[in-house]
Parts: C-alpha cells; sequence; structure tokens
C-alpha cells in the first residue's frame, strides 16, 4: 500500500538515520508515519499521520531515590493483550519504506497490531510504537476501543523471549494532525513507555484521511 507523502506544510525532516540494538544512541530525525485506515463501506484508503520514536536505549538500573523498576531486554513483542477492550491481537513488524516513511500495517486484517521494529522493543527502555486500524472498508478494526481506555488501566504485551510485560495507562490524547506533538509523543524516556496510536476524529472523504490521531500513553509496571 502507497503511503502518501508528507505535505508541503509540513517541516518534519525525512528519517535520517535508524537503530535497532540495545546500547545505540542514533536519534531518528522526525518523519511521517502514517498507519492506513478505511471506513466501513468501502472508501479509499485513508491515513493516520505521526513521525516515528526514537531509537533504543539500555534498559535502564533501578534509580538512586529508591525506584526498583528494571526494564526488560529487547525482544520482539508477540501479542498484544488489552483485557478492558477485549483486545488480542498478534503482531507485525512495521519497516522504514524507501520514502522514509513507517509502513502501515495490512489493512485487509481487521485482528492486527504492528510496531516500530527499528525502535524500542515492549518493555525496553525508551519509547515503543504500537499501531492499528480503527477500521476497515468491512468492519471495525483492533482499535475500534482504544478511546474507552482509561487512566489506570492495565494491558500486556507477550514477548518472544516468554516474558510478559504489563503497562499502566497515563493517560489519553486526540491530536488534530496538523498541529500534532511530534517530540512529545515520540521523545526517548529513560524508562520503557509505550504509545498505542490509532485515528481518531472525523473523517474527511474529500482527504481520505481522519482529522486526529488518538494516542494512549503508557509505562511498564
Amino acid at each position: 500500500m502507497a503511503i502518501p507523502p508528507t505535505s508541503s506544510t509540513d517541516d518534519t525532516p525525512a528519517l535520517t538515520g535508524q537503530g535497532s540494538r540495545p546500547g545505540t544512541t542514533v536519534l531518528f530525525a522526525v518523519a511521517l508515519l502514517v498507519l492506513a485506515v478505511s471506513l466501513i463501506g468501502g472508501n479509499d484508503t485513508s491515513a493516520d499521520s505521526s513521525p516515528p520514536p526514537l531509537a533504543p536505549q539500555p534498559a535502564s538500573a533501578p534509580s538512586a531515590a529508591g525506584d526498583t523498576r528494571t526494564d526488560l531486554p529487547r525482544s520482539k513483542p508477540v501479542r498484544l493483550l488489552i483485557p478492558d477492550i477485549s483486545v488480542d491481537a498478534p503482531f507485525t513488524d512495521l519497516a522504514i519504506g524507501e520514502n522514509g516513511q513507517l509502513e502501515a500495517p495490512p489493512p485487509a486484517d481487521t485482528n492486527l497490531v504492528g510496531w516500530h521494529a527499528d525502535g524500542a522493543s515492549p518493555g525496553e527502555t525508551g519509547t515503543s510504537i504500537i499501531a492499528g486500524h480503527v477500521d476497515t472498508k468491512t468492519s471495525a478494526a483492533v482499535f475500534a476501543r482504544l478511546a474507552e481506555l482509561d487512566e489506570g488501566d492495565v494491558f500486556h504485551v507477550k514477548r518472544a523471549d516468554g516474558r510478559t510485560a504489563s503497562f499502566t495507562v497515563d493517560s489519553l490524547e486526540t491530536f488534530d494532525k496538523d498541529d500534532f506533538p511530534s517530540e512529545r509523543v515520540y521523545g526517548d524516556a529513560d524508562r520503557a513507555e509505550v504509545r498505542l496510536i490509532t485515528c481518531a476524529g472525523d473523517y474527511d472523504r474529500k482527504a481520505k484521511d481522519y482529522t486526529d490521531n488518538l494516542v494512549v500513553f503508557a509505562h511498564l509496571t
């Protein structure tokens, strides 16, 4: 699926570097992340735009203030479980395409989430990005009920190393795509954090795009 290019009014630079191993400190330049979604009823694919995250960072040690939390080593996510909204979905890798934009998850599978595979893995120190469709041409999709989550809700990521990383929701925020706070959403973190992202707002049939992005901010617990 082709991803629409950044508009001429968007001054975010193209992606210039990426890292895929713990300990990497290469900084991603901000680029356009597009999550393709379609309205029920067979309209053309729409797009949900936001930029990719920073490279993964080394696992953090307990803090001097007595924080005994220890982030997990790098491991590929296998399944996303969000009990409060009945999500039980496998992962697919999302890569940066030749145009410098993050490829969208396949639109045909309504129960599938994608993660930025060259960024932090869920549970690893840094900001991990998990994206999903809100709907397709035929039905609601995996993140159709994402807006129903509340602060304090817990979700889980099963990992290839056999561990389950649990995350607590800090907040849910909706951003106009013309005023998306890239650094806030994708800025690096000194602990393991996750962003769940999908489309929100109204669907602009002329632009074939939703007006907003819904972002769930969460941290490893």
